[in-house]
């Protein structure tokens, strides 16, 4: 059961989106605007420890602090508020970014209504949100991740090439930078990413990045 007036901090520059975005959530029953800001100096300027919101929906291009810096500092700082990220952009830097700095969601803007209510949605419910951006594979990585390091070990076996690749895949590197930094071919490093693809049930980078955080392989 959804939580009754769930709190929304929205975190946008453009005014005229962010009042469309204020409104259509007026308009849902089970959720409440706690505030607007116009950028992540804003935001965090605004946040009160005794009223916190439940969800920030956060633009990722905002000026003086962006979407980045602001979800890292509220994972810092406030690791139950539930970031939404909000975005332009569907590559996949963008998406591995945020969520390692704490986005537990990712919706472009020219999502339908319907979608972003579900999102606002599942985010409650299930404490995340992705999309079509992440493949079924995907989330069901995730809700396997959930389980503790060991069992995750225990159950994939990777060698030391393996791990030095995941870590380069969770930097921003290209995947022809990840070759030229381990000194392998491209070709080589396609049959790394594509045995890891198989390997670990996922379809995409973002797969790849989730095991690493959730096993501690990386640090964030």
């Amino acid at each position: 059961m959804l939580k009754t007036n769930a709190s929304v901090a929205i975190v946008n520059d453009h005014i005229l989106l962010r009042n469309g975005l204020v409104n259509f959530i007026r308009g849902l029953e089970t959720y409440a605007i706690l505030f607007e800001a116009n950028n992540g100096k804003d935001f965090i300027k605004q946040l009160l420890p005794r009223y916190l919101p439940d969800i920030v929906l956060q633009d990722i291009n905002t000026p003086e602090r962006d979407g980045y810096e602001t979800a890292l500092w509220l994972k810092r700082n406030y690791p139950g508020i539930k970031i939404l990220a909000l975005s332009q952009y569907d590559n996949e830097h963008s998406i591995i970014r945020m969520m390692k700095n704490g986005s537990k969601g990712y919706i472009l803007k020219d999502i339908d209504p319907l979608q972003f209510r579900r999102a606002l949605d599942s985010l409650l419910r299930k404490g995340f949100f992705y999309s079509e951006l992440i493949t079924g594979k995907l989330i069901h990585a995730v809700s396997q991740l959930n389980e503790s390091e060991e069992a995750l070990k225990s159950i994939v076996s990777l060698n030391a090439r393996e791990i030095d690749f995941l870590k380069l895949v969770c930097s921003e590197m290209t995947y022809k930078e990840i070759a030229e930094k381990m000194f392998l071919s491209a070709r080589t490093i396609d049959g790394y990413r594509d045995a890891l693809f198989e390997k670990l049930n996922v379809k995409s980078r973002v797969g790849l990045v989730l095991f690493a955080i959730k096993t501690n392989i990386v640090n964030v």
